[in-house]
């Protein structure tokens, strides 16, 4: 590996996070000499961002760890278009009210990862609709167009995919990529930012915001990218069994979360804890010597780690206990995630599909009888084999007045109310 002069790109790279960089040498000099300020813009498409979402913010961390400035930018702006890149079809049009409840959900697990403030490496949030909204259009276009040919726009990955697949690319969404450019410039003009963070996906747009910086400034600034982070299964990461694994714990309690780590595939466990946590790489080269029951320790450290920086070291603890309870002689822990279904709701009786897909443990009945049948599924610590129906308060375990539903190493409980 090239030995950098700067402990940002040391860290990056050796941490993982490298997929492409333009001109990385000269970038790996700048943050040698000075203070880097660096970006990533997150769209307000949810309310909260999931894990598929973490390493991009980790990045963040890490720049800060280095002593640098991250910006942290709210596409209040670009949300209003739609990013096309990675996506089959156009998104759907947000109402601005829908915009902003997002964009307050996003910011709690920045609150969390990274400090912001006003101190020299403290990071910022920025909200590029701040001057998106700002222009005319006719004003935007004389500004910008000719620094754009469509020749150029059509090679790109986000372009093409979509029209390879005949499926339509709206005049709106191809704008996105010039809307994006404009964002590098603009922070580059009032924040002295020059650097450029995200996914490999969007490598094309990182480009466009460097070439126009040079085009219309001639001021030199960087792009950094990282890999897609899949499993070694080949899953991307950010998804489990039911559904995306989201960072707020309104959508996602830490127990669920822990598990989420506590399950990583044996090949993973070293890569991600290079990615998503604090731990130093001498001490993670010796935990990835383990094997057998001992690798299941490493899991629960990486669970513990990557569980405090987001929830907190007493959420890690509480989550670690639950699944030690829950997993020990059938005891059960009040810090299991609780499901609650009203008596309205909760007919005489129950099918355990409905149970199994009620709790959130699949996405569908067709998945939850699929994994019945494989025998992955336990209510009330007994394996299901069947899809019988369960009565809802003769079906409950007395201590808890719930019904106690398994499916692998995640545990929810089921309460008629």
């Amino acid at each position: 590996m090239t030995d950098y002069k700067s402990e940002l790109i040391q860290t990056l790279v050796s941490r993982g996070y490298l997929n492409q960089a333009t001109d990385i040498e000269a970038l790996d000099e700048s943050a040698a000499a000075k203070r880097v300020t660096g970006y990533i813009g997150f769209d307000m498409t949810a309310d909260s961002l999931h894990v598929g979402s973490l390493v991009q913010i980790m990045m963040l961390r890490r720049m800060q760890q280095a002593g640098h400035k991250p910006i942290i930018l709210v596409g209040t702006g670009t949300t209003k278009i739609g990013d096309p890149s990675g996506k089959d079809q156009s998104r759907k049009m947000t109402t601005d009210e829908t915009i902003a409840a997002n964009k307050a959900g996003i910011l709690k697990a920045f609150d969390r990862l990274l400090t912001i403030g006003d101190g020299p490496s403290d990071a910022i949030v920025v909200d590029n609709d701040e001057w998106l909204s700002k222009f005319g259009y006719l004003e935007f276009l004389r500004a910008y167009g000719p620094h754009f040919t469509i020749n150029r726009m059509m090679t790109f990955e986000s372009v093409k995919m979509r029209l390879d697949r005949e499926q339509p690319l709206t005049f709106l969404e191809f704008n996105y990529m010039l809307l994006q450019a404009v964002d590098f410039l603009e922070l580059s003009r009032r924040y002295d930012c020059t650097l450029q963070l995200g996914g490999g996906d969007q490598w094309g747009n990182i480009i466009n915001g460097v070439e126009l910086c040079r085009r219309v400034d001639q001021k030199s600034v960087f792009g950094f990218t990282t890999p897609l982070i899949t499993t070694s299964s080949g899953a991307k990461m950010g998804k489990s069994e039911s559904g995306a694994v989201w960072l707020n714990d309104d959508r996602l309690s830490a127990y669920e979360y822990w598990q989420f780590w506590r399950n990583t595939e044996d090949a993973d466990v070293g890569r991600f804890l290079r990615l998503f946590t604090d731990v130093s790489l001498d001490e993670i080269e010796e935990l990835e010597k383990a094997d057998g029951a001992e690798l299941n320790r490493i899991k629960i450290r990486l669970a513990n780690e990557a569980t405090s920086m987001l929830h907190g070291a007493e959420a890690a603890q509480e989550a670690e206990s639950a699944a030690k309870a829950a997993f020990a002689g059938g005891r059960t822990s009040e810090n299991l995630p609780t499901v609650e279904i009203s008596k309205k709701e909760f007919p005489t009786a129950r099918s355990t599909a409905a149970l199994v897909k009620e709790a959130g443990l699949t996405s569908s009945m067709k998945e939850a009888k699929r994994k019945i049948g494989e025998g992955a599924v336990y209510i009330n610590n007994e394996k299901i084999l069947g899809l019988d129906r369960v009565h809802p308060y003769d079906g409950v375990m007395e201590d808890i007045g719930a019904f106690k539903v398994q499916l692998g190493k995640r545990i929810v409980l089921v309460k008629p109310v």
